[in-house]
């Protein structure tokens, strides 16, 4: 039987601290070839120190990190081959965008027509042909990062590390960057690990995620896995927004009082008097606050015998006068129970309807 490929990046028990703070606590994980693998997670939660490891920036206490199935913990950053860019580009500001570029070919003595040809190629691929004459000075915050994944890309790394390349970017040039970041990753091939805080980032572009709290993974999984059967209380809270159940209202539920967890857009919003669908969840309320965001409407249910649920609607047939009017109105929450996950136990598995 043929023996599967070496994993791009393999963590292997790898452990980090700073004084008494444990950035990294015994992480071990698989990152395969051609994957664009997100870590995601707070601040301080040991995305950036992990990266920081693979690079070859910062040194584990323990554990080892595996290139392509070679051990490269004890080599220095320039002899891996990876490549990282960085949130604040780290361009040259005297030097002309072809020269950011061929940097590293200058600085592996390259011939200069050879750089110059790669150069074209790298700026066709980030949509940026016949600006190498420009300083980084007269380009968008767009233009630089591309520039920056150019200059990256160009020295051929097998794996290429982001650090929250996205970061300094407005809100509309950011979604559009995730989109192309993507579709360059699929393009040249190569594995791309980035790291973020921001989860949608992570549900827009990995095939993969990571998420990380306190040093430790706590889930691993595609988009789809992690926001439909979060592991934990931790995940289903930071992987989108998610209504977390427990204890009375648990129990009057489910027929247990061991935490669940059911997403805003899962619940349905009801008149009082409307019967619920057959074999549904429905428990009465009254709309506490409404928070208008243009294409749907996030609502704050206080329920009746305590406690309170957040109900997310798309903004279909209503206006902002509609919904903002929804204030105070008593109103019947319901949903399928298929979409209760539990999350105590670190399994994220429907549970049963009948409880």
């Amino acid at each position: 039987m043929t023996e599967p490929p070496a994993p791009a990046i393999r963590l292997d028990h790898v452990s980090r601290s700073f004084g008494e703070v444990t950035a990294v606590d015994n992480v071990s994980l698989d990152i395969l070839d051609g994957e664009f693998f997100t870590l995601l997670g707070p601040s301080g939660s040991g995305k950036t120190t992990c990266l920081r490891i693979i690079a070859g920036f910062d040194q584990p206490d323990a554990g080892r990190v595996l290139l392509h199935g070679a051990d490269v913990t004890q080599l220095p950053p320039y002899e891996r081959e990876v490549n990282t860019v960085f949130q604040d580009y780290a361009l040259f500001p005297h030097m002309e965008v072809g020269a950011n570029i061929a940097y590293g070919l200058m600085i592996r003595s390259v011939a200069k027509p050879e750089r110059v040809r790669r150069v074209a190629e790298m700026l066709d691929l980030v949509r940026m042909p016949g600006l190498e004459s420009r300083r980084p000075s007269q380009l968008s915050g767009g233009q630089r990062q591309r520039v920056a994944l150019a200059r990256a890309l160009i020295l051929h790394p097998r794996v290429l590390l982001l650090d929250e390349p996205l970061g300094a970017l407005d809100l509309k040039l950011r979604q559009q960057m995730q989109v192309e970041l993507k579709a360059i990753q699929q393009q040249v091939g190569i594995t791309f690990i980035y790291v973020t805080h921001d989860q949608e980032e992570a549900l827009t572009m990995s095939d993969r995620v990571a998420v990380f709290n306190v040093g430790r993974v706590i889930q691993i999984g595609s988009p789809a896995e992690l926001y439909e059967h979060p592991a934990s209380p931790f995940v289903a809270g930071f992987v989108g927004v998610s209504n977390l159940i427990s204890g009375e209202l648990a129990q009057r539920i489910t027929g247990s009082a061991e935490t669940f967890s059911v997403r805003p857009e899962k619940i349905s919003l009801q008149a009082v008097e409307q019967p619920s669908p057959d074999g549904h969840v429905s428990v009465k309320g009254s709309v506490r606050d409404v928070v208008y965001l243009g294409v749907h409407t996030r609502y704050l249910i206080e329920l009746e015998g305590g406690g309170d649920l957040t109900v997310v609607e798309q903004n279909r047939d209503t206006t902002s006068m509609d919904v903002m009017s929804a204030r105070g109105r008593q109103v019947r929450l319901v949903w399928d129970p298929k979409h209760n996950r539990r999350v105590s136990d670190g399994g994220g598995a429907a549970l049963d309807p009948a409880g």
